[in-house]
C-alpha cells in the first residue's frame, strides 16, 4: 500500500506557536530547547516540560529521525500513523507519507518532509530516508 500525496488543513496558530509555523514554510523543523537544563523537547512551547524553566527557545533540527511505532490504517484513503524519534532525542507523533506502508519497520530511519497547507506554512510528516 502506497500514500498518495495527502490534503493536509492548516494549523490554528497563536502567539506561542507562530515561529515554529512560520519556519515550517521555509522548510525548517524547529523543537523547543532548554537553554537552563539542554534538554530538546516537541512541541516547542515557552516552559520547559523538564525543569520548568523559562530560558527556552527553538531550535532547528535535522529532521532525521527513525520509526518507534506505527499503526498503518486501511480504508479508502488508507494512512500512517507513527511517533517518530528525532535525532535531537524528542518523540512526535507524526504522519508518514510517499512510501510503501507494507515495508514499514520499528526502528526504520525516516526524514521530514513537509506539505503546504495553503495559509502560509505547512505540516511536518516524514517519510522513509
Amino acid at each position: 500500500m502506497s500514500e498518495t500525496k495527502a490534503k493536509v488543513r492548516a494549523p490554528k496558530v497563536n502567539h506561542e506557536t507562530k515561529a515554529f509555523w512560520e519556519a515550517t514554510a521555509k522548510g525548517k523543523l524547529n523543537v523547543g530547547k532548554c537553554d537552563e537544563c539542554g534538554e530538546h523537547y516537541y512541541y516547542p512551547r515557552p516552559l520547559c516540560p523538564f525543569c520548568f524553566s523559562d530560558k527556552t527557545r527553538l531550535a532547528e533540527c535535522t529532521g532525521n529521525g527513525v520509526i518507534y511505532s506505527y499503526s498503518v490504517n486501511s480504508g479508502k484513503e488508507p494512512y500512517t500513523i507513527a511517533y517518530v524519534t528525532l535525532a535531537e532525542g524528542p518523540t512526535i507523533l507524526t504522519n508518514i507519507v510517499e512510501c510503501d506502508f507494507a515495508k514499514l519497520a520499528i526502528g526504520q530511519k525516516v526524514k521530514v518532509v513537509f506539505y503546504d497547507t495553503g495559509e502560509g506554512n505547512a505540516m511536518p510528516m516524514f517519510t522513509v530516508a
